[in-house]
């Protein structure tokens, strides 16, 4: 049952610096946004790349010490 625990604490440090990550971050240069007359399209594809290396090194972190 630790390793549970252990396992919840480091998800919620992921789910806190997530956040705090899209909060700071919002929108970067290589983000999609098409605007029309009564339509939006917002396709975060830079984002999406650095929200990716950064989890990723993060479960890799995880991994190696938990």
């Amino acid at each position: 049952m630790p390793e549970i625990g252990k396992w919840l604490i480091g998800m919620g440090v992921v789910l806190i610096l997530f956040g705090l990550f899209v909060s700071v971050v919002g929108r970067l240069p290589g983000d999609i946004v098409i605007r029309k007359e009564n339509f939006t399209f917002y396709f975060p594809i830079a984002t999406s790349i650095l929200l990716s290396v950064v989890l990723s090194f993060l479960f890799y972190l995880f991994s190696r010490f938990f």
